[in-house]
């Protein structure tokens, strides 16, 4: 009962927060709730795991620099907060996002052949899946659900309208439904850098971590390429990059394939640490 009140109340805050942010403006709101997030996350958020990852990353950086990370996750987490609410506009739009690799969604348009989409929680990334389906490819989307079940439709919602019509549950009923978008002649794009109980011990930084295996198989069994996705912000302009395809054929198995992944996940993260995601328990 405490936990269903816990959710009534967060889910009626952040709505509330979305409708004043949508009052204000896009601008404004990005920084406002930047400054908000930088402000009061880390009053409610574990620093204790956030400092263990960044000592994992990078067990050299100064506390300077570990502050400046952090204070840059915050403000970015921030602003990815209150777009939510401005998916709409990213939608019909295409002036706030630079497109590199562009040939690469081409290509898959033109061959008419399902890859796979792989990538980490940078900057605003529900607009990469966005991006992809404004090209006509045919697009489904693994995600988590939100444990607030009174947030959870909305962002179902916004999700289906605006990012990606075909949006899979992680878990178990995921993976068979990722299986039949392929044999529909459908590409699967998904989050790669998130601890996952059914994954493999696979090293990243140099430390084993519970990694999903989901595009090596699905990439090995139906002999599909995989397309690693970055982005990140440049002011109030987002950079997308596709990368070069990943051949399943070059690889003999899926902890083969899944090391390749993780390390093209750590050249992203070193990129730009300042806009991933460091609350999660990656190394549990």
């Amino acid at each position: 009962m405490i936990k269903v009140i816990k959710y009534f109340f967060q889910a009626i805050i952040i709505y509330i927060l979305f409708i004043f942010g949508r009052l204000l403006g896009m601008n404004t709101s990005r920084k406002l709730f930047s400054y908000i997030f930088n402000l009061l996350a880390p009053k409610f958020k574990s620093k204790q795991i956030i400092e263990k990852n960044i000592n994992i990353f990078s067990p050299n950086l100064s506390e300077l620099e570990k502050n400046q990370i952090i204070s840059s996750m915050w403000k970015n987490y921030g602003k990815t907060f209150i777009e939510y609410i401005f998916l709409d506009r990213f939608k019909k739009s295409s002036t706030h996002i630079k497109i590199e690799g562009e040939e690469h969604l081409d290509k898959v348009v033109e061959k008419n052949r399902p890859v796979i989409f792989v990538s980490g929680h940078f900057a605003n990334f529900e607009l990469m899946s966005m991006e992809i389906t404004k090209k006509k490819i045919n697009l489904a989307t693994i995600y988590r659900p939100l444990n607030n079940y009174f947030l959870n439709p909305f962002m179902e919602y916004l999700r289906k309208k605006y990012v990606c019509k075909n949006q899979i549950k992680k878990g178990i009923n995921g993976v068979r439904d990722a299986i039949n978008f392929v044999k529909k002649n459908y590409s699967i794009a998904l989050m790669i850098d998130q601890r996952v109980s059914e994954g493999e011990k696979v090293n990243f930084f140099n430390q084993p971590a519970l990694t999903t295996t989901l595009p090596a198989q699905l990439s090995l069994k139906y002999g599909l390429s995989i397309i690693p996705v970055f982005i990140e912000r440049e002011n109030s302009i987002f950079k997308l990059k596709f990368y070069d395809e990943i051949v399943p054929s070059n690889f003999n198995n899926k902890i083969e394939l899944t090391k390749k992944l993780n390390k093209i996940l750590e050249q992203m993260i070193i990129k730009n640490p300042n806009e991933w995601i460091w609350t999660h328990n990656r190394w549990k």
